[in-house]
């Protein structure tokens, strides 16, 4: 094997002897196993040359074997041609089978004696048989004995079935121990190219740690560690890669320790930067996370440290100046711009450096740190010393903030002037000017002009503020403080943030660590099972998963922080001490909203601002009110709600949400309701603001008393000179014209709180998907909490149903009069000022007895319904021009509902005729018109919707047309066919009273018509 030469590379055919220049290469010392081919100059070349030895030895012993084969079975083959000579045809099958190398199974033995049998029995036969054989001959010809054909057939397959097995069992175990040799083949070969990847790797590190590249050397040595080498793999390698690799790693190691001890010293974080990976790649991690650790500590606490002097230096400037000024040291213009545009140190400045100083410094170096050292958890460690320098800083600069501000005993007095704010208001002793604003300031307003904003602040100065100001302070004061509160919390609740995700990042990292590391160790469990000739089975598999269960079990993973720390608790006891100040502040905003408006002026009214646009002009509501106590009330609240969400913190918002809300649905509801009270009573008919029966009511002529006053001022100031009595008239309507909108404005604020407390719930629901963490316990507590206002809403709603009941309850005596008056039931003459003139009490009465000379005269005068129409607008009109739409459905709703009743009840006392029932039939159709066009709502013009929402109206279209059946066999259809529409709600007693109105019915056949049960 020594003399032959090695083939080119690329040439996979048999080796060449040729001794030409051009095609062999230069001899080599071929060698007689893989260990030899590592001495050679190209072990490449050499294993090569192996293979293909080995190849074309295989193929060499698979070619004599197949010649042996043929061989045995010739002989055969001849020894059958020599008993059977005399068949020609035979001799000529055996030839071409012997082409074929064909070999046949033998047939068994009661075969052959079977065919001999037949030999005997015919041999005329046999002459002219084929070269089909004897038993498939007797067969064919000897159907008569099927029992010794069966035996024959299964003898057969038996023995052939015992030759396949035999043979399987052969070839079973031939490939049984060709995998066993391809196993070995691949052993070695492994075991080759980790010992060239060990030398390669030893030599490369030895390399690089003599041209002091520490780098390439800590990733060679890295390399070296991470082949799984056997045994035969390291002996293969040799012993002196072996000592090598051991050599250059220790020295290695002492070199990269003691240079990244020396960078740690010198704070040199560009080594640092160099350094610290190849801490990992020498499984140096764990020293190299306390040396960092070190580093980190000193560097973060220089810069906070330097932080802090700059600080002080700041504040004690900041002291003398303000020494100076208290002293009454006069400094120059300059000097004071200079000194406002100066930085002013506070605690959320300090804590903003703070906070900064620590984030800055994750960023840069936590990265660097989770790739390096995170296999000793070193990221964690990094993430927990950060976290500690921060919170014991932190937390000593809030504790000071809350001594010097006297956190403490200011949420006490808090409570207490919250508690006294709602005692006043909730009790109505603060609503004591509401029924003085209506025209003691609007005389005052007409005799001396606008009030200034200076005259208002200063008497809101002097109104009782429940210890407000002298308890807390100014409300400039106490809103700053707010602000920088929240400014606390929400520098604190973004460190808090960054930090739980920095403790998220290194969780995150953890897991994938421990899955590589898991992945790793069943990879090196499978190679040692294969080293050892192991399959993996069920036993193996279920030992190795017990082992990394116990490796896991006593390896336990600690949190990087704890879920409460103490920096999170002094932070939630700042909250509480911020929720309860902002509390008690928007409880004062809107005390200090409503002694704004209490103080009327032009500013406390405005248009209302919760109509659609492109109204008619005269559509109901073109002249409606509003105060500004709502909108100021809410604004207070949408102000203190999102300075709470600002700070980031779900629980302090959550708080701020619950107090919104309870304030909002408790004590701004129970105000409005009593400024709706109070409005109402002064739009009662003949003692406030409206006419009533005997004409204008106290508080119209109070009002124009205030406004002859005026007047005769402004006389006297010669502001109107050659005033008329016209004139004197007009300004009294005017005024209370006034009066009735600025009462009407106090019923429209409850419509006005509905609509803009939805509008703040949209508002603060779109600020927390902003703000806040989507998906989190926490967050979704919030949203609930702002939830709640839709129950406040829905109290706003039901309150300012209420308040029109009650105002149409107020109205109903002076609707009931003017249907009394209508109908002729009320001999009284009435006197109008608002437009009404004199109604005469001798006006035609409701009569619908009638002949054919009365309906004529009815058709042709002025009827009953007319005029009731007529008054019912003179009373409502005001009142619908001021109320918003909505308000002044329902309240024409409740109106028209009280008439319709007292008109039933008057119908009820008259007599029909069949001319008199189509007269009520024409009365109602023009009430029903009448009532149709003063709606605003385009649903209530529907006859349907109108008679569902008004019953006695409904009521009353049903008498006309009960009153008006041709025959009373008719009145059952009508009945019956009514209530299957729903549209039927008169009884049958009533039924038959009504019916018993037509004189031209005979109650006697009434009562039997209906003699049955509702």
């Amino acid at each position: 094997m020594a003399s032959q030469v090695l083939p080119a590379r690329g040439n996979i055919g048999p080796t060449s002897t040729s001794t030409s220049t051009s095609t062999a290469s230069p001899p080599l010392n071929l060698p007689s196993s893989m260990p030899d081919s590592l001495s050679q100059s190209s072990p490449s070349d050499a294993l090569l040359h192996l293979s293909l030895q080995s190849q074309s030895n295989a193929l060499r012993l698979a070619q004599e074997l197949s010649q042996s084969l043929a061989v045995d079975n010739n002989n055969k083959t001849k020894n059958n041609n020599v008993s059977r000579s005399s068949s020609p045809i035979r001799s000529k099958n055996q030839k071409q089978k012997q082409k074929q190398q064909f070999y046949p199974i033998d047939l068994p033995p009661i075969l052959n004696q079977r065919a001999k049998q037949q030999q005997l029995q015919q041999k005329q036969k046999q002459k002219q048989s084929s070269s089909l054989s004897s038993s498939y001959h007797h067969h064919y010809k000897n159907a008569d004995d099927p029992l010794q054909t069966s035996k024959a057939c299964t003898e057969s397959i038996l023995t052939s079935l015992t030759k396949v097995a035999t043979g399987g069992s052969v070839a079973s175990t031939s490939l049984r121990n060709l995998e066993r040799q391809r196993r070995l083949t691949d052993l070695a070969a492994n075991d080759l190219s980790q010992a060239i990847t060990l030398r390669k790797s030893s030599n490369a590190a030895s390399d690089a740690l003599g041209a002091q590249l520490y780098g390439d050397a800590a990733r060679a040595v890295a390399e070296y560690q991470n082949v799984n080498a056997s045994q035969r793999a390291e002996v293969i390698a040799g012993p002196h890669a072996v000592r090598a690799h051991g050599r250059t790693v220790d020295v290695l190691q002492r070199t990269v320790l003691e240079r990244f001890e020396n960078a740690v010293q010198n704070s040199d974080l560009k080594e640092l930067s160099n350094l610290t990976p190849l801490l990992g790649l020498l499984n140096m991690a764990e020293k190299g996370v306390g040396l960092y650790l070190k580093f980190a500590q000193e560097n973060l606490s220089s810069v906070m440290n330097a932080g802090m002097a700059q600080d002080e230096e700041v504040e004690n400037v900041q002291a003398m100046e303000k020494a100076e000024v208290e002293s009454g040291v006069r400094i120059s213009r300059a000097e004071a711009k200079r000194r406002e545009g100066k930085e002013v140190v506070t605690a959320c400045t300090k804590l903003a450096k703070i906070y900064n100083a620590a984030v800055t410094f994750l960023r840069h170096h936590l990265p660097m740190v989770a790739y390096s050292l995170g296999n000793a958890d070193g990221d964690a460690a990094l993430v927990q010393l950060i976290h500690a320098e921060v919170e014991r800083r932190a937390a000593e600069v809030i504790r000071q903030y809350i001594v010097v501000k006297k956190l403490t005993k200011l949420s006490t007095r808090s409570i207490g002037v919250a508690n006294a704010i709602e005692e006043k208001y909730l009790s109505g002793d603060g609503l004591q000017y509401d029924r003085q604003d209506l025209f003691d300031a609007a005389a005052a307003s007409g005799a001396n002009g606008t009030g200034s904003a200076e005259d208002k602040k200063s008497m809101l100065e002097l109104m009782d503020d429940c210890g407000f100001k002298t308890d807390l302070g100014t409300f400039v004061q106490v809103n700053a403080s707010l602000d920088e509160l929240a400014l606390l919390l929400q520098h604190t609740e973004s460190y808090e943030r960054f930090i739980r995700h920095a403790v998220d990042e290194v969780n995150k990292a953890r897991k994938l660590r421990k899955e590589q590391m898991d992945k790793e160790r069943k990879m090196k469990w499978m190679q040692d099972l294969e080293n050892e000739g192991k399959d993996v089975t069920v036993e193996e598999a279920a030992k190795f998963d017990k082992e990394m269960k116990e490796i896991d079990k006593n390896k336990r993973v600690q949190d990087v922080l704890p879920l409460q720390t103490q920096l999170s608790d002094i932070v939630v006891e700042t909250g509480g001490y911020y929720s309860g100040i902002e509390r008690t502040f928007l409880l004062g905003s809107l005390q200090r909203a409503l002694q704004s408006v209490s103080i009327s002026d032009d500013r406390s009214f405005c248009p209302i601002t919760i109509l659609p646009p492109n109204r008619r002009p005269n559509a109901a509501g073109c002249n409606a009110l509003q105060t500004s106590v709502v909108e100021e009330c809410l604004y207070a609240a949408q102000r203190s709600t999102l300075r709470a969400f600002a700070t980031g913190q779900c629980n302090t918002a959550s708080a701020a949400s619950n107090f919104c809300a309870d304030i909002l649905g408790r004590f701004l509801l129970e105000v409005l309701v009593h400024r709706a009270d109070s409005g109402t009573s002064m739009l009662k008919p003949g003692d406030g603001l409206l006419p009533g029966q005997g004409g204008l009511g106290q508080t119209a002529l109070a009002v124009m008393s205030s406004a002859q006053k005026g007047l005769s001022k402004a006389t006297s100031k010669g502001l109107m000179v050659g005033s008329t009595e016209f004139e004197e008239r007009e300004l009294m309507r005017q005024r209370i014209e006034e009066g009735i909108a600025m009462s009407c404005a106090k019923l429209n604020d409850l419509e006005v709180a509905v609509d803009y407390t939805m509008r703040l719930e949209r508002k603060l629901l779109q600020e927390v998907s902003t703000t806040f963490p989507p998906g989190k316990k926490e967050t979704e507590q919030l949203n609930s909490c702002i939830k709640s206002l839709t129950g406040v809403q829905e109290s706003f709603q039901s309150a300012s149903n209420e308040a029109i009941d009650h105002l149409a309850s107020t109205l109903m005596p002076r609707v009931r009069s003017i249907v009394n008056e209508s109908v002729g039931q009320d001999n009284v003459a009435t006197t109008g000022f608002m437009g009404g003139g004199t109604v005469p009490g001798t006006s035609v009465r409701m009569n619908y007895h009638l002949d054919d000379e009365a309906y004529e005269m009815a058709q042709l005068s002025e009827g009953y319904i007319s005029r009731l129409c007529q008054s019912l607008d003179e009373l409502v009109n005001p009142l619908r021009s001021h109320l918003a739409p909505r308000l002044s459905d329902n309240l024409i709703l409740g109106v028209i509902a009280g008439a319709s009743k007292r008109l039933e009840g008057a119908i009820k006392r008259s007599q029909f005729t069949p001319l008199g029932a189509l007269a009520l039939d024409s009365d109602i159709r023009y009430f029903v018109n009448f009532v149709k066009e003063r709606f605003d709502s385009p649903n209530l013009s529907s006859s349907v919707t109108l008679y569902k929402a008004c019953n006695p109206l409904a009521r009353l279209v049903q008498i006309s047309l009960l009153m008006n059946v041709d025959d009373l066999e008719d009145v059952l259809d009508l009945i019956s066919s009514s209530k299957r529409k729903q549209m039927w709600d008169i009884s049958l007693s009533d039924a038959k009273a009504f019916l018993n109105l037509r004189v031209d019915f005979e109650g006697r056949k009434v009562n039997e018509l209906l003699q049955i049960s509702d």
